[in-house]
């Protein structure tokens, strides 16, 4: 064994250790690669020139226009959980629902799709699951390990579905892996992987797992003994209610994604539409003046859209100068009015202690996210420096089945990581190594990036850190033991690896849609 690969197998096993330890993920993945580096240039096996990269990444990953999105759009599910919109929109479609056991567990699946392509906030979704649905599931008939497993399941719908932040991520990453392993292959122009390549290849491979949620769910309910729920007084939501709490959310899932699919606006702007949109939607559930001015800013927003792409609607210029016809007053009349009318909105908001909170808790989940991105960067330097990534080639291009040999092992080790890391530290520590290589060959830069999302859904449900166990656990009742959970998942755990095996076999569920949007 070479002096390289005996550091290598240190620095796997010093992170390892530390997070395994109850370190912060972040010292760890920074600091014992950087202790292990200090090591070896002690003993002259390591150059610290490496290290004088740091800054430069750092630099990078903080100026990246395309990571603008990620903050917006947690901030846009933060300020619709807040304001208790998908609790509201759960409640009324599962009682529109209701009636049977099958008919309950397909509205949980149902809104938790709809509340995956709004917010995407896994711990909001699956607390707010478990207090609403587990009571009416188990008082259902529908047994402790079925209702726990399918709100675990549902609630980590938001990280396939897009928008998604493993998706922006990945777009990022990818797109980076693909650009290097085209040049390594001697074409100086390829295509641009982008956010939206993924937005519409994860569109299917989402609808897919959330067909397959539900159609489990039926067939085993209906081998249940199944209890008729219409001989106990249920709460009929009116088609007038049920159109109020669901039609704001789906506008604003067709704004956000719709632009993104359909070429009008990038991941980034999309997300600040979002973001708008979702104070709109918070303000306008106030009731009182916050809804007649949301409202009425949401009507002008629309307007404003179809003039612009009518052409009736801009500023005209001349000689490189503002023309002030009539146009361009009403424009900027239109677009002053409308930013007054959100302003007000938001200032509701702040008042009734929704956006204050939001915005916290959205720098603190940015923060984390960030700090993981660079501490895997010093990582992958260290891993580098080590001629990590040389012995890695080596290692998959020996593999049997030639590119779907590696690619098949990387799916293996992403499974097994996801055990015990999040999906932050697998993206940044997995794709920068085995991307490069594995995208020399002909395999489709969009469909190994969703394969890698489908895969990564397991890592929420797999303990002993499966974050929905986490969150499941801290709202179900004590007669639901944590074995339970465990257990309650692996059914689900199964139609995840099911779902990214379909999609492996057939790459154009992934590749179809983004080849003919874009």
């Amino acid at each position: 064994m070479s002096v390289d690969l005996i550091w290598l197998l240190l620095l796997a096993l010093a992170v390892f250790a530390c997070i395994l330890s109850g370190v912060p993920v972040l010292l760890a993945i920074a600091g014992a690669p950087t202790l292990i580096a200090i090591a070896a240039a002690v003993l002259g096996h390591f150059d610290l020139v490496f290290f004088q990269a740091v800054p430069q990444r750092v630099y990078g990953v903080m100026t990246n226009p395309l990571l603008i999105a990620v903050p917006l759009f947690v901030l846009m599910g933060l300020v619709l959980e807040k304001s208790r919109q998908a609790e509201k929109m759960l409640k009324s479609l599962t009682a529109a629902l209701g009636g049977n056991q099958s008919a309950l567990a397909l509205s949980v699946i149902l809104v938790s799709a709809l509340i995956a392509a709004s917010t995407g906030i896994i711990g909001a979704t699956i607390v707010m699951l478990g207090t609403i649905t587990l009571p009416a599931l188990l008082s259902a008939g529908v047994n402790k390990h079925m209702s726990s497993g399918l709100i675990c399941a549902s609630g980590t719908l938001g990280q396939i579905i897009p928008p998604s932040i493993i998706l922006i991520l990945l777009g990022d990453q990818v797109s980076n892996a693909y650009f290097e392993a085209q040049q390594e292959a001697g074409n100086f122009a390829p295509d641009p992987v982008t956010v939206g390549d993924l937005f519409a290849g994860a569109l299917f491979p989402g609808l897919l797992l959330v067909a397959l949620y539900a159609a489990y769910v039926v067939l085993r309910l209906r081998r249940t003994a199944s209890r008729d729920l219409s001989q106990q007084p249920v709460k009929k939501a009116s088609a007038l209610k049920l159109t109020g709490n669901i039609a704001p959310t789906l506008g604003l899932i067709v704004a956000v994604l719709g632009s993104i699919l359909i070429g009008v606006a990038t991941p980034t702007e999309a997300a600040g539409v979002g973001v708008a949109g979702a104070m709109l939607i918070a303000a306008a559930s106030r009731g009182g003046r916050s809804a007649w001015a949301a409202s009425v800013c949401a009507v002008l927003a629309v307007l404003l859209l179809i003039l612009r792409q009518s052409g009736l609607f801009g500023l005209e210029f001349s000689d490189g100068r503002i023309a002030w016809s009539g146009t361009s007053l009403v424009s900027i009349l239109l677009s002053v009015t409308v930013f007054a009318l959100l302003v007000v909105s938001a200032s509701s908001l702040l008042r009734g202690d929704v956006l204050l909170p939001a915005l916290r808790e959205t720098v603190a989940i940015t923060g984390m996210i960030f700090g993981i991105v660079i501490a895997a960067s010093i990582l992958s330097l260290v891993f580098r420096g080590f001629n990590g990534d040389e012995h890695v080639a080596e290692l998959l291009h020996g593999l049997p089945g030639g590119p779907y040999g590696m690619l098949l092992l990387t799916m293996l080790v992403i499974f097994l990581l996801g055990f015990i890391l999040e999906f932050v530290e697998i993206i940044f520590i997995v794709v920068p190594i085995v991307g490069p290589i594995i995208l020399q060959s002909d395999i489709s830069p969009v469909w190994f990036a969703v394969l890698i999302a489908l895969n990564l859904q397991t890592s929420f449900l797999t303990p002993p850190f499966g974050f929905a166990l986490f969150y499941y656990r801290s709202v179900a009742p004590a007669d639901i033991r944590t074995w339970d959970i465990y257990v309650s998942v692996v059914p689900f755990v199964a139609i995840q690896l099911l779902a990214l095996a379909v999609v492996a076999a057939f790459p154009a569920l992934a590749t179809w849609l983004p080849a003919v949007l874009f």
